[in-house]
């Protein structure tokens, strides 16, 4: 059974940095994508952060400049460096993962639990 378990989230003043760890467990042939994504109240759940296994990463537009995505694959973890942090990016972040759990087999995706960042003075 494929875990994902994530850390880093907490209370963070405006223009403050935050980092954000999401490591994986269990049965893992590969792991493909990996990302993040978060929900603000009231709002829908948005992409914000995503990486291939080839490194090749995306952001949504509000965050390019700030946050970074990153992998260590040896370690089956993704990070999210989300610098310069403004009220609006408080939310639940929830990272994902792509993962193939035997050789051969289609990916399935998995959830973090989610972690609350909050930005506020």
């Amino acid at each position: 059974q494929v875990q994902l378990v994530e850390s880093g989230g907490g209370l963070v003043q405006p223009g403050g940095a935050m980092r954000l760890s999401c490591a994986a467990s269990g049965s893992i042939f590969g792991i493909w994508s990996m990302g993040w994504y978060r929900q603000a109240p009231g709002k829908q759940r948005e992409l914000v952060a995503k990486i291939t296994l080839s490194d090749i990463t995306s952001y949504e537009d509000s965050v390019k400049g700030r946050f970074t995505i990153s992998r260590d694959n040896a370690r089956n973890t993704v990070f999210l460096q989300m610098n310069s942090l403004k009220p609006e990016d408080a939310a639940v972040y929830y990272c994902y993962a792509d993962i193939s759990e035997q050789i051969g087999s289609s990916s399935i995706t998995y959830w973090g639990q989610g972690t609350q960042v909050t930005v506020s003075s």
